[in-house]
C-alpha cells in the first residue's frame, strides 16, 4: 500500500512546485525576451553563459537545504548564483561540481577526482566564489 503523504510532506511538494513554476516562468519569460524580431539579429550565446537547467538545479538545491519556508530563499539563492557566475564560467563551475562531488570516492575511482592539481584549484574557486556569493547576498530580516 502507498503511504499517503503527511502535512509536512505536502507543504514541502506544494512549495517545491511552486518554486519550480516560478523558475520555469522566469525561464520561459527571459527566453520569449531575447527571442530574435525579424530586423535584430540573434544574439550568440557566450561559453561563459550558463545553461537554464543548471541555474535551476543550483537555485533548487540551494533553496532546499535552507529549511522551513524555504520560498523565502528563493531571491537569496538566485542572487548567490548570479554572484558565482561572474567569477566562473560555465566550463569551470561544471568541472568543479564533478571533482566537488565525486572526490569521497574510495580508493582510484575517487583518486582521478581528488588527486589533479586543477581539481583542487576549481574545488577552491567554486568555494570562495559560493563562501563570497552568500556574503553578498545575504537578506537581513527586518523585524
Amino acid at each position: 500500500m502507498k503511504q499517503l503523504p503527511t502535512n509536512s510532506n505536502r507543504y514541502f511538494l506544494r512549495t517545491s512546485l511552486h518554486i519550480l513554476a516560478a523558475l520555469m516562468t522566469l525561464s520561459l519569460a527571459s527566453c520569449a525576451s531575447n527571442s530574435k524580431k525579424e530586423d535584430e539579429e540573434a544574439v550568440p550565446i557566450m561559453q561563459e553563459d550558463y545553461p537554464t537547467l543548471a541555474t535551476v538545479e543550483y537555485v533548487i538545491d540551494c533553496v532546499n537545504r535552507k529549511g522551513a519556508d524555504k520560498h523565502i530563499y528563493l531571491y537569496q539563492c538566485t542572487c548567490q548564483f548570479d554572484k558565482l557566475a561572474e567569477k566562473m564560467t560555465y566550463d569551470e563551475y561544471s568541472e568543479a561540481i564533478v571533482f566537488r562531488d565525486n572526490r569521497s570516492k574510495p580508493g582510484e575511482n575517487g583518486a582521478v577526482f581528488r588527486d589533479p592539481a586543477q581539481a583542487k584549484v576549481l574545488r577552491d574557486k567554486l568555494s570562495d566564489a559560493q563562501a563570497q556569493a552568500q556574503v553578498q547576498c545575504e537578506v537581513t530580516s527586518s523585524k
